[in-house]
């Protein structure tokens, strides 16, 4: 078991290790090649002028490719940024207001999930409106991991392809018909409608 952070014991929140044991929190990556892409991206991101905050392999854990999660502080939004790995990488960038924030957010090609975190009504609004994110999911003052068990889950751009779960699932595995059953011996037309034949 790896500890990731240089805070005192009582303050490391983020434990790696086998992911069934109770208390962890980090896991493996799926295999080594994920692991050596995730270091050639830190140094990527170095070069494209990043400051990287962890990362490398987590030491002392046997049986996965084990890797220490990473916070890069990027100058602004790069080739790096925009590329999609399956590892523990956040980029962090600064802005001046909210709109260079929607620019940045909105400036990948994938869509799957977003947040912000705001007390401004408004900013959120803009946020969930068809002019703020451009994601699957959006949420307001909680994370982007993770979703509403019963919302439709499914990105936008690269990473879009319908929605999963939520009310419309049935939808991609049903044929629908509708159908009207009338048990009288009448035969009643719509609106009221006689043909007085």
């Amino acid at each position: 078991m790896a500890r990731f952070g240089n805070a005192p014991d009582g303050l490391i929140q983020l434990v790696i290790g086998d992911p069934r044991a109770d208390g962890i929190l980090i896991g493996p990556l799926i295999d080594q090649g994920t692991s050596d892409r995730m270091q050639a991206m830190l140094e990527s991101a170095k070069a494209e002028g990043g400051t990287v905050h962890g990362g490398g392999v987590a030491q002392g854990i046997e049986g996965g490719c084990y890797v220490n999660p990473a916070i890069v502080e990027m100058p602004g939004q790069t080739d790096i940024v925009r590329t999609e790995i399956f590892a523990p990488i956040l980029y962090v960038m600064g802005y001046s207001d909210f709109d260079e924030a929607m620019a940045l957010q909105n400036g990948v090609p994938q869509g799957l999930s977003s947040c912000i975190f705001t007390l401004n009504m408004r900013e959120a609004e803009q946020f969930l409106s068809a002019a703020g994110s451009d994601c699957g999911i959006a949420n307001v003052n909680i994370g982007p991991s993770g979703a509403e068990i019963g919302g439709a889950f499914g990105g936008e751009k690269e990473t879009g392809d319908g929605r999963e779960s939520g009310s419309d699932a049935w939808k991609g595995y049903m044929r629908r018909q509708t159908n009207t059953i009338n048990y009288s011996a009448e035969l009643p037309l719509a609106q009221g409608v006689k043909f007085n034949i």
